[in-house]
């Protein structure tokens, strides 16, 4: 992305909105969504020390190109009116045949509430479906006010986990959506 293309377009009431398949040459603007979305994320939910270590883990360059090529992690990129404003990842579990995991979902606040994560989850779906899944799981922190938004697609609570991170915990609930 060059310093000169804002990361997001001027608000409209229904922007036209793309989403396509990331490559390794959009990890600079998947870094770049996820500094404008991850502190406004979990402000409210986690410790400042626990969001910087975290970022710190999940957003290097390194970290993104190692989830894209050696754990088959497919990302989206959401644009509205040609400027990225989302992104999204998923991968299947080897594990648990049939079943993808949602690993992340993120827009930009100021593009939240307009339908764009809801366009964004199905492009997922519809990608997840199309390579045999048949269950669309994720994990959200149990105090995170995007469970009401996964609910509201469906999503529902299928078991509770807790997660070390570093020095810290994600407490999470796991939550599945049959994709039939």
């Amino acid at each position: 992305m060059s310093d000169s293309a804002p990361l997001s377009a001027p608000h409209a009431a229904a922007p036209a909105v793309t989403i396509q398949p990331a490559t390794l040459a959009d990890i600079p603007v998947i870094i770049e969504l996820a500094e404008a979305t991850w502190e406004p994320t979990y402000r409210f939910i986690i410790s400042k020390e626990q969001i910087d270590y975290m970022y710190r883990v999940i957003y290097t360059p390194a970290s993104l190109r190692r989830q894209m090529t050696d754990d088959g992690h497919a990302f989206l990129l959401l644009h509205a009116e040609g400027y990225p404003a989302g992104y999204a990842s998923f991968s299947a579990r080897p594990e648990d045949p049939g079943v993808f995991k949602l690993h992340k979902l993120y827009l930009l606040p100021s593009h939240q509430g307009r339908g764009m994560g809801h366009q964004l989850i199905d492009a997922v779906e519809q990608a997840a479906r199309a390579a045999g899944g048949h269950w669309l799981e994720l994990n959200v922190n149990r105090h995170n006010p995007a469970l009401h938004f996964y609910e509201r697609h469906g999503f529902q609570q299928h078991r509770t986990e807790d997660i070390p991170i570093g020095p810290y915990w994600m407490n999470d609930y796991v939550m599945r959506k049959p994709l039939s």
